[in-house]
């Protein structure tokens, strides 16, 4: 079906991110695969082509108010190559969007200029090695000194992404003890240096996907946090913690739906050209069934996160929207990229084909942003069950 959502202005664009791949990333997406980190100078890279800053004033060097169409095609675009910019989602997509929306002024003027060059790269840490879900039992403690000056940081953190490559470090702690009433009060973000005194970098965990995308555990002993790098107010961090969610999972579905698509297409050419019996695997009526179902459950899952990105434009995504867009492309990109895989047999299975990385790194998607059956809970909230 004829997609509508883009224009000539979005093409254009497409093709300068799809040359910027050829040249940039792809020569070197093996090492960075191997070394599970990408390239620090990578987001310099991006950041002069202009796509770290987005939502960022033109005063401070971002793009200003933009479409998150431009965020959806560098998405598709990374892949259809199979390839990844590192944490640049994680840092452009869910975190800016923090600072976006709480930064005062004088934070703006410190912390977006670096920012839209590529120069700081952001990273945020919420989940603790007991507390996933739960945030109310967050552990980490911030507590403000007696003259008012700084916060002393104590805890640790896990399973936290592109901490290694990031230069500002939202950290969720608590400023203060719960009341009986609501375990979530007392809660705070503060925006934290990775070059911190007491900042520390434990393990890198080895995941079964997303190599290129470091994954680390922290650390946190005494330190020091200015005041002034407080994001919002104190005590009130648990309910900004839900203003970007929408987005955020937005934002997996459009991965989950161009994961999906890239994978028909591998499948497509890889039986397309792989011989059995004396004839291409694509000749079998079983290929050719089992890609047919799976374009045309991919097309509809298309339609639903397109739907779902001109909502955001319009500042009417709500959060049993994007749950229902992330439970549903999610299970739709787990089932088409299994079913690609088989595709290729045995050859599947090896991770210098393209396909047994898209198998590995998508699997996370049914876990990170909220869990399936989280999604399912905020669904059935919504069905006023």
């Amino acid at each position: 079906m004829k997609r509508t959502l883009y224009d000539e202005e979005h093409e254009a664009f497409r093709a300068m991110i799809r040359d910027f791949i050829a040249k940039e990333v792809k020569p070197h997406f093996e090492q960075w695969e191997q070394e599970n980190l990408v390239d620090r100078e990578l987001f310099r890279k991006l950041g002069e082509l202009g796509v770290m800053g987005f939502g960022i004033p033109e005063e401070f060097g971002g793009a200003g108010e933009t479409s998150y169409k431009y965020q959806t095609v560098i998405a598709e675009e990374v892949a259809r190559q199979a390839v990844s910019f590192g944490h640049y989602t994680v840092s452009t997509g869910i975190v800016l969007p923090y600072l976006l929306n709480l930064a005062t002024t004088e934070q703006k003027q410190r912390w977006f200029p670096g920012i839209a060059s590529g120069d700081t790269m952001l990273c945020i840490a919420m989940t603790e090695p007991g507390t996933g879900s739960d945030l109310a039992g967050i552990r980490t403690t911030a507590m403000l000194s007696e003259d008012g000056t700084h916060y002393v940081l104590n805890g640790a953190k896990t399973f936290i992404t592109g901490a290694r490559n990031s230069e500002l470090c939202v950290v969720v702690a608590r400023t203060s003890a719960p009341t009986p009433e609501n375990r979530r009060h007392g809660l705070s973000l503060l925006v934290v240096p990775t070059d911190s005194e007491g900042f520390a970098y434990g393990r890198k965990l080895d995941k079964i996907g997303l190599k290129s995308s470091d994954t680390s555990e922290l650390s946190f002993t005494d330190v020091r946090v200015p005041v002034e790098n407080l994001l919002g107010t104190q005590d009130q961090g648990f309910s900004y913690l839900g203003q970007n969610l929408a987005r955020e999972r937005l934002s997996i579905g459009v991965g989950a739906v161009a994961s999906a698509t890239a994978a028909i297409g591998f499948a497509r050419d890889y039986t397309l050209e792989r011989q059995v019996f004396g004839k291409p695997v694509a000749a079998f009526q079983n290929t050719k069934f089992v890609l047919a179902e799976c374009a045309a459950e991919v097309e509809a899952l298309q339609a639903m996160v397109d739907k779902g990105i001109e909502l955001d434009d319009a500042h009417e995504l709500s959060p049993a929207d994007a749950a229902k867009i992330k439970l549903f492309g999610t299970e739709v990109a787990a089932r088409v990229i299994d079913k690609c895989l088989q595709l290729h047999g045995g050859y599947g299975y090896m991770l210098e084909y393209p396909i047994a990385r898209l198998y590995a790194d998508t699997r996370v998607s049914r876990i990170y942003g909220g869990t399936s059956e989280v999604m399912k809970t905020i669904i059935a909230k919504d069905l006023g069950l």
